[in-house]
């Protein structure tokens, strides 16, 4: 299917604007993420419709925490990515476009991806486990007919997309959870492919288009573990506002990234406490289940209204949006 977001250069040369590589495609090329490909001067999505993973998952593991607690999100993927982070724990499917030249998946329509979401009680579809700005034509599709029957869209991505891209998804993208994996440029570059900068651009601009945002950093030891960085990207989420959520997660070695060990808990909890002091309201730990900072507390009176245990929800006090124990607002989606 013919890409949206490109511009026609001379030579039969394209330059896409999908995300903030804006790669300059030579005819019969494909682009960094392997899944956008110029053919006599018109680019392609390799991709559309080509889905190489679906599931159902709770919503909890995408992870979104104040955005409708214990509700089912329909997942979909195609192979690619637009980063090449050494620790990509969906290697086989992000990197194989790029590194072989595949494009694994199978034929299933945007409206079949919206029908099995009604069929599986889903309130949400989610575009995840690759990045979905290098599907972007096929989830903006999806998102639009989702959307006309009352269901919500959510991007899990890296952050790396145009201004033009977000802009034309945002009228039907109810939520998003970017990935800031460090406040250092030479860690982007070094690690992920990529650059800094895009990705915090793209966090201040969701905010401001009003997607409901949550922020994740993967924290791995001896990369970006020191208090320093912790407190560089806690600041600069506080400072759009300190009612997003950030999540601090547990880091296990795998792909290309297997020199450290995993994160001690200690230093996820040490990150939470870092979050809370910048003013941040809602900072959680992940991928340590039965911790703490898995729960929910009202940022009014401090107790405990939403309960959980790995992606397993409890209890939930929250009514109308506000704590049902001291009726202080909560910032979310409830319902």
């Amino acid at each position: 299917m013919e890409a949206s977001l490109y511009a026609k250069l001379e030579g039969e040369k394209v330059r896409c604007d999908l995300c903030a590589h804006r790669c300059v495609i030579p005819e019969g090329k494909r682009g960094l993420c392997g899944v956008r490909e110029n053919r006599g001067g018109t680019l392609y999505s390799l991709v559309y419709g080509r889905a190489v993973s679906t599931h159902v998952d709770p919503i909890e593991k995408k992870p979104l925490f104040n955005f409708l607690p214990g509700s089912l999100a329909f997942s979909v993927a195609t192979a690619g990515c637009n980063m090449t982070c050494l620790h990509c724990q969906n290697a086989d499917i992000s990197q194989s476009p790029r590194v072989n030249g595949r494009i694994m998946g199978r034929d299933i329509s945007p409206r079949q991806l919206v029908e099995e979401a009604q069929r599986q009680d889903c309130r949400t579809i989610a575009y995840t486990y690759t990045e979905p700005t290098i599907f972007f034509d096929y989830a903006l599709d999806t998102a639009r007919l989702g959307a006309d029957v009352g269901l919500k869209n959510v991007f899990v991505t890296n952050g790396y997309m145009t201004a033009e891209a977000l802009e034309m998804i945002a009228p039907v993208l109810s939520a998003a959870n970017v990935d800031l994996k460090s406040f250092r440029d030479d860690f982007y570059r070094k690690i992920c492919g990529a650059r800094l900068q895009p990705v915090l651009d793209t966090i201040r601009k969701m905010f401001d288009l009003g997607i409901w945002l949550e922020v994740t950093t993967l924290v791995i030891p001896e990369h970006n573990d020191s208090d320093e960085e912790l407190e560089s990207i806690a600041r600069y989420v506080a400072a759009i506002s300190p009612e997003i959520p950030w999540h601090v997660s547990a880091f296990y070695p795998t792909y290309r990234l297997t020199s450290v060990g995993p994160t001690p808990a200690s230093t996820l909890r040490r990150a939470r406490k870092i979050g809370q002091d910048a003013g941040l309201q809602y900072v959680y730990t992940g991928n340590i289940p039965g911790d703490d900072g898995e729960n929910t507390y009202c940022p009014g009176c401090g107790k405990k209204i939403v309960e959980r245990i790995g992606y397993r929800v409890g209890r939930v006090d929250i009514r109308e949006g506000k704590c049902a124990f001291c009726g202080s607002p909560v910032a979310g989606v409830w319902e």
